[in-house]
């Protein structure tokens, strides 16, 4: 039976914020790891998938009052190709740049298995297709700002695993505990990331337990209890503002800094998906 959608409250509001913010806060924990603590991208994985398990079954746990067999293979196999894809793609990727080549693949991603099953788009849809590509092209075409080819595609990859793993979860009565599923049965196979771990400093192992208990369990607990305050459209409408959090946090956290190209990649990714999201609304 679907939920009846509540009016928004300030509390709902907030948890909005909160939820968007854990979310952005992924892609600095792990870039901030990488590049100032000795811990590699392999090890983060690891970590942040066996804290994210433990995190989110403990969640679930004190829920439900016992343990749950939810999640299913395709979905956990879908969830550890995007968590170690994210971690080494962040190598040599800045935040802001890394959240929004994440953000646009999920979303093209979704997209397009939609127009694959025969799903129709109106003309707005397209513009805003077109937009997001061209945003796209400025932001990995060769020059002074430029990402790192190798990065920038492993970061593509991990956003096409994540929208493959939202469209493989579309469908599950409970999100929530199927997440935590799916975090354990991932978890135990991060491990086959070991031969490429080099090595770990307590600081990376906070980052990574804050990545995957916090910001993953924690916030993927927090935006599934006010799904149902929430239609599809702004439910999807509200996630284009974790590459603009990603960002704007970058620059005074980490001392990024702000390209002219970044800017206008930003403007017609972010804005082309809103486009796109909005005319299925109306539609």
């Amino acid at each position: 039976m679907a939920h009846a959608t509540q009016p928004l409250t300030i509390r709902v509001i907030s948890q909005i914020v909160l939820a968007m913010s854990a979310f952005a806060a992924n892609s600095l924990l792990c870039r901030v790891a990488l590049t100032q603590t000795a811990t590699d991208p392999a090890s983060f994985t690891i970590i942040r998938m066996l804290a994210g398990a433990g995190t989110l079954s403990l969640i679930v746990l004190l829920r439900e009052r016992k343990p749950g067999n939810n999640g299913s293979w395709p979905g956990a196999l879908s969830l550890l190709v995007y968590a170690a894809a994210f971690s080494f793609a962040y190598v040599k990727l800045s935040a802001g740049t890394g959240a929004l080549l994440l953000f646009g693949s999920v979303q093209a991603t979704m997209v397009l298995t939609g127009l694959y099953q025969g799903e129709h788009l109106r003309i707005i849809q397209w513009v805003g297709l077109l937009a997001a590509f061209c945003g796209l092209v400025v932001l990995v075409a060769p020059g002074i700002h430029a990402p790192d080819p190798y990065s920038a595609a492993l970061m593509v990859i991990a956003g096409m695993a994540w929208g493959s793993y939202s469209l493989l979860g579309r469908k599950q009565s409970d999100p929530l505990k199927a997440t935590a599923g799916n975090f354990l049965k991932a978890a135990p196979f991060s491990l086959l990331l070991l031969p490429f771990a080099d090595s770990v400093d307590s600081q990376g192992i906070i980052f990574a337990v804050l990545s995957g208990g916090v910001s993953s369990g924690v916030g993927y607990a927090i935006w599934y209890s006010i799904l149902p305050s929430l239609k599809a459209a702004p439910a999807a409408s509200v996630q284009l503002t974790v590459p603009i959090i990603a960002s704007t946090a970058a620059i005074f956290i980490l001392g990024e800094h702000l390209t002219f190209s970044l800017v206008i990649a930003s403007i017609a990714i972010l804005g082309g998906i809103a486009l796109v999201i909005s005319g299925r609304n109306r539609h």
